[in-house]
């Protein structure tokens, strides 16, 4: 299926992905949805991360576990399971943002979260800010890198799970409009 507006979208999707680049506000997104939809929003990063920002070794099971569920949100991140989680999923949003834009917040929240020292997940905090400068996976310079790449895996994703609508937002006022739309869409549970 190719990308689609969220015009077209007529159920309410109970299995949603937000993809897009680091900083771009698929956690925001997806949690958004999730209070829209009362339906459980899963934080892809506090099921990978573990102390010392190493990965979980429990991470593939917990996505195959939540993912076998009847309803959830959750990023498209972390290569492992993206292609499980495309399968399983009947709504992708594609956060497509100007670059511009996801820098400023990928480095907004950066700072922030340095600054208050605020604790992530597994006890995590962020590094210190002169690390952008040295270390190749910083989160800031992981944006810029990989910022293109999401055209690729969508062009992927299209071509192996070609059920899976996919809805390309660009701008603040797309996303807004989606949640409107959604929010409208009957939902084919039982109640």
């Amino acid at each position: 299926m190719p990308f689609v507006d969220s015009a077209a979208l007529t159920i309410r999707p109970q299995k949603i992905l937000v993809a897009g680049t680091s900083g771009a506000g698929k956690t925001t997104l997806a949690g958004r949805i999730g209070q829209l939809l009362e339906i459980e929003h899963t934080e892809m990063d506090s099921l990978f991360h573990g102390p010392d920002w190493t990965p979980l070794e429990s991470f593939e099971t917990e996505v195959r576990r939540f993912s076998g569920e009847p309803a959830w949100v959750a990023e498209w991140q972390y290569g492992a399971v993206r292609g499980l989680l495309a399968e399983r999923a009947d709504l992708m949003l594609w956060l497509d943002l100007p670059r511009r834009t996801v820098m400023r917040q990928v480095i907004t929240r950066t700072v922030r979260r340095r600054l208050r020292r605020e604790v992530l997940w597994s006890g995590n905090i962020e590094p210190p800010l002169h690390t952008v400068l040295f270390e190749r996976d910083h989160i800031v310079r992981w944006a810029w890198r990989t910022d293109r790449r999401n055209a690729e895996r969508m062009a992927t994703v299209l071509v192996d799970v070609p059920s899976l609508p996919i809805v390309r937002l660009r701008s603040r006022q797309e996303i807004e409009a989606v949640l409107e739309v959604l929010a409208c869409l009957p939902s084919d549970r039982l109640s």
